[in-house]
């Protein structure tokens, strides 16, 4: 076992870390410092928070032109911020905001900026940029989240996605990179019992001590083993690691049965950053030294823990590109007492709103909703959709656009609705004034009645 673990630990300790250093990240740094933090009393996090808060802001005010002139609009001193509550003076953040002001939300010495393009929850395109310290301090949370459980870097762990930014970007430098590191990048688009079965076949030989990725692939593949009387539970797997979706009870049942693992849920996001992960205790622990979580109501107010509203976040590593008071359209609540690890991170009790089914093509290929949602999403002109399939013969798609609209763009959506799901399938196109949200505040953006 020793000489087992000693290739992981090379990874972790002098591989990976040398890769961090190589691109200007302090990735090794910040998760030490963190595994430090996260056992500090209550009033020191609270003063580190403030602290950071404060730099962010005078930062802000001096370098990014959309808060420069902010601030002198409403009079807003950043050097006299005393309180993580002192927030609240400040008007929210979104993502019609981050549209019209994208370019005046970039610091003017900001440096290795990376453009990303999501269309989040409710299906409106958004791009926004980061900056390497954001980078480093998301990793280095994921890092210590996953060492909880057991799991270091250079463990070999399997990631199940779907994003065309990372299926893309598989190239031979990314291939050799993640073949070092022991992680195995699967797409989570098409999950049809031929790929599901060769997907198990890949995780027993690779024999993962980790799985990544979205809680309905996974009990997708839990559902595929049980109806094939296909083993799980004897690939040695230490956790499995769920996100962007809304983990629901009885796929966390079905996935810890199967694959006789427990389940650690994640919440976060591109936009928001990585805002809390789950202990083996149970809870979700915010990732405080970086993240402030504010709960508000539908009027902006702020509730106090153990009432549910929105989820606003300010994240403290976004100096070049700053999320103040990010509204992420999610609902949530905050946990009225610490957890009983011992860490005092506080703790979100409870999230609502996420959820992406699969859709299933005519001839029964089963594939993860992302695989229809980037038809509409890159698609311009249009700020918000939702695809309902309501039978094997007939999806609708109802949109939201503007003047950047292409004339031939519901063909388009057509077409590439009916690349994926069937040639003969009736795809419906209806332009429509807005997306109602859902009652829990989220809006689901791909619904399927057809059975999987």
């Amino acid at each position: 076992m020793a000489q087992a673990r000693r290739f992981p630990n090379l990874i972790s300790s002098v591989i990976f870390p040398l890769q961090e250093k190589l691109k200007g990240h302090t990735t090794v740094a910040d998760r030490r410092a963190l595994e430090q933090s996260q056992w500090w009393s209550p009033e020191r996090l609270e003063a580190h928070r403030v602290e950071r808060l404060r730099s962010l802001l005078v930062r802000a005010a001096s370098h990014v032109p959309y808060y420069r002139d902010l601030f002198a609009r409403i009079g807003f001193d950043p050097a006299s911020v005393a309180s993580t509550a002192d927030l609240q003076r400040l008007p929210f953040l979104d993502k019609p905001l981050i549209r019209e002001h994208t370019e005046a939300l970039k610091a003017d010495d900001a440096r290795g900026l990376v453009r990303f393009n999501t269309g989040g929850s409710s299906g409106v395109p958004l791009i926004f940029f980061i900056g390497s310290e954001r980078v480093s301090r998301d990793v280095a949370a994921k890092w210590r989240a996953t060492r909880w459980w057991g799991v270091d870097i250079g463990d070999p762990e399997v990631v199940l996605w779907g994003s065309p930014i990372e299926l893309g970007s598989q190239d031979r430098i990314r291939r050799w990179r993640d073949a070092l590191m022991r992680t195995r990048l699967f797409p989570a688009f098409e999950m049809s019992d031929r790929k599901v079965a060769d997907f198990i076949e890949q995780f027993r030989a690779m024999r993962p001590r980790m799985l990544f990725g979205y809680p309905s692939a996974f009990a997708h593949i839990a559902r595929y083993a049980q109806r094939t009387g296909e083993r799980l539970d004897d690939l040695g797997i230490k956790v499995v690691f769920v996100t962007s979706e809304r983990l629901y009870d009885h796929q966390r049942a079905l996935i810890e049965q199967v694959f006789g693992a427990p389940v650690a849920n994640g919440y976060g996001g591109r936009d928001a950053g990585f805002i809390a992960h789950q202990c083996p205790h149970g809870s979700m622990h915010i990732t405080a030294e970086d993240i402030i979580v504010e709960i508000v109501d539908a009027h902006g107010r702020v509730l106090p823990p153990g009432q549910s509203g929105e989820i606003v976040v300010t994240h403290l590593a976004t100096g070049d590109f700053p999320f103040i008071r990010y509204r992420t359209g999610d609902v949530g609540t905050l946990g009225e007492q610490l957890c009983g690890c011992g860490r005092t991170l506080p703790v979100l009790q409870k999230i609502e709103g996420r959820s992406t089914d699969f859709i299933v093509a005519q001839d029964g290929t089963v594939m993860h909703g992302l695989a229809l949602i980037y038809v509409v999403r890159d698609m311009p002109g249009v700020s918000a959709f939702r695809i309902e399939q309501e039978s094997l013969e007939l999806t609708r798609v109802r949109i939201v656009t503007d003047d950047d609209f292409p004339q031939d763009g519901d063909e388009r959506i057509r077409a590439g609705m009916q690349a994926r799901l069937g040639s003969a399938v009736d795809v419906v196109v209806e332009h429509v004034d807005q997306i109602p949200a859902e009652g829990s505040g989220k809006f689901r953006y791909v619904i399927s009645k057809v059975k999987t």
